[in-house]
């Protein structure tokens, strides 16, 4: 019975520990607001840009298998390459080993309550101000407290080793400095992170298990190169079931981190005199274990990615050697999915707004592609109509696969952890995606008609055909205006123009209604006329819709 409720204490302590750090992270991302974009933009720039990416992103996330799976989603999306990719996820494999050293040196060096209380307090007030900027201020220093309260009781349900000479003595017989009790501690490593899945909370047990003085530094260390392979464990699952291109990315993590571990293994012990030459403090006192083992932690991942940088283009070749083949392109005849690959304890949403943003740009694509279609047929009617109609129906319910699958996943992401900022790019995406549906269904209604006019040969006024054409050209000329500013926030001069360009379409379907109702009155073709109107009807309606597409841009950031 003694044993069980030690575990449930060390479990529990975890949890408080993990669940602190989420708390934290997520008030540090929404306090970071729109950095975080320009952050995510700046990995584009080169490699070096990719690795400080890396690591920026790993430090506001406080986990790097929640940043390594977010870059395998935006591989999956294609808004990152291969290359860009790797470079990233060797600064995330930097970035984690700072949670390291604020744990080593806060953590083991100040008493626990000294710390976590006055963060509580302070973040208490702060949490129930109505300014945002306040209030995620306030869930920062919450967070943080929560986080060392669960160190503090991790610390504590440590059972004390003295005394336990049995136990000693087994332990001695792994101490990690012969190659056999290294690789069964490197083992452990992996399965500890592959089962709490985050290599931060895995290095607190590390950390605690250190400075109890149940093992010692080269144990520690070779847990701690475990814990780099164990890390990728996570960004695998989550890349089963994605495009190839993420597939790689996950194999690139894990090569990266395995051949990493390899050199340290192979250099372990000159490795271990090298750390304990210019960090301060016996090592062989249990106390001074932790600092020793985050500047391991730090040191090993920084010279892992100096290595590996500069060859990081021949690496992504390596990977994809490993994994040939490629991407197939999206298909319209095949359903629609929306793959949204997460993390299971540091979800990032706001950051996977990136993918959907790429998503509604393409649906914004397909869509005006639809329509520039439908005016050719329009134009050319000696073209096989009926063939034409089969396969615009298919495009029409490939759009309306999107609509349901990202607002669905839009919907989905809302939560606690969003910026107000998010919240409106949230909500104009879900207007955006909606309004694209609506062209898209008014765009096959004018094909409907345009296959009705042709097989009942119905015959517009030679002005009146001509007039249609150039009315096509007006509306597709708008939406073609508005798509190619999805992927930003539109300006009040782009506003303005979007606003103009919507008033030539309603002052060309007045001009154009009251003409054809002039010509009925006068004799004209009723069935004909009547057509035409069909047609001025959905293409201002399609004005209508773009319209509100550039004003829900507006409220994009």
């Amino acid at each position: 019975m003694h044993i069980i409720n030690q575990l449930l204490l060390i479990v529990g302590s975890l949890g408080l520990f993990v669940y602190g750090m989420r708390v934290m992270s997520e008030g540090i991302q929404k306090a970071a607001g729109h950095r975080m974009k320009s952050i995510l933009n700046f990995m584009t720039v080169n490699r070096l840009a990719a690795l400080f990416t890396g690591f920026a992103v790993t430090v506001l996330v406080q986990s790097s298998s929640a940043t390594t799976v977010m870059m395998i989603s935006f591989v999956n999306a294609g808004l990152l390459n291969l290359a860009q990719a790797i470079g990233v996820v060797l600064g995330a494999n930097i970035g984690t080993t700072v949670t390291g050293w604020v744990v080593a040196v806060l953590g083991f060096k100040v008493q626990v309550t000294a710390l976590a209380i006055p963060a509580i307090a302070i973040g208490f007030p702060l949490f129930f101000f109505k300014v945002f900027r306040y209030k995620n201020l306030g869930q920062t220093f919450i967070g943080f407290g929560l986080l060392f309260l669960g160190l503090g009781f991790l610390k504590d349900s440590v059972p004390d080793i003295e005394g336990q000479s049995q136990f000693l003595s087994f332990l001695a017989n792994f101490d990690g400095t012969s190659l056999f009790s290294m690789l069964i501690y490197v083992l452990a490593g992996i399965i500890i992170t592959a089962l709490v899945q985050s290599s931060s909370a895995s290095m607190a047990i590390f950390l605690t298990m250190a400075f109890a003085g149940w093992i010692e530094f080269p144990a520690a260390a070779a847990l701690v190169l475990g814990e780099n392979i164990g890390t990728t464990v996570t960004a695998y699952l989550a890349s089963i079931g994605a495009n190839i291109s993420a597939r790689r990315t996950s194999i690139a993590h894990i090569l990266f981190n395995s051949f990493g571990t390899l050199w340290a293994i192979v250099l372990f012990r000159p490795f271990l005199l090298f750390i304990d030459f210019i960090v301060p403090g016996d090592v062989s006192v249990a106390a001074n274990i932790p600092i020793h083992l985050a500047m391991f932690h730090t040191l090993f991942n920084v010279t892992n990615a100096l290595i590996f940088l500069p060859f990081v283009s021949h690496f992504a070749n390596l990977v994809k050697r490993i994994l040939p083949g490629e991407e197939p392109l999206a298909d319209i005849n095949t359903k629609y999915e929306f793959r949204y690959i997460s993390s299971s304890l540091q979800d990032t949403p706001e950051l996977y707004l990136l993918k959907a943003r790429d998503e509604t740009t393409r649906m914004a694509k397909i869509v005006a592609d639809m329509f520039n279609r439908y005016a050719h047929i329009y134009e050319h009617t000696d073209r096989d109509i009926d063939k034409e109609v089969v396969e615009l129906k298919k495009v029409e319910d490939y759009s309306d696969q999107m609509q349901f699958e990202l607002t669905r996943f839009l919907s989905d992401i809302v939560g606690d952890s969003m910026t107000d900022v998010s919240l409106d790019n949230v909500n104009a995406l879900l207007r955006i995606v909606n309004e694209l549906e609506s062209v898209a269904d008014s765009t096959f209604s004018l094909v409907l008609l345009t296959e009705r006019k042709y097989n009942k040969e119905m015959l517009l006024q030679e002005e009146a055909h001509n007039q249609i054409i150039e009315y096509n050209r007006q509306v597709l000329e708008f939406i073609t205006f508005v798509k190619d500013k999805l992927d930003r926030h539109i300006s009040d001069d782009e506003l303005e123009e979007a606003e103009k360009f919507e008033y030539q379409i309603n002052e060309t379907r007045n001009a154009l209604k009251a003409a054809a109702e002039k010509r009925i009155k006068e004799g004209s073709d009723v069935g004909s006329e009547l057509c035409l109107i069909d047609y001025l009807k959905h293409l201002e309606h399609i004005g209508d819709y773009i319209i509100n597409v550039a004003q829900a841009l507006e409220f994009m950031h």
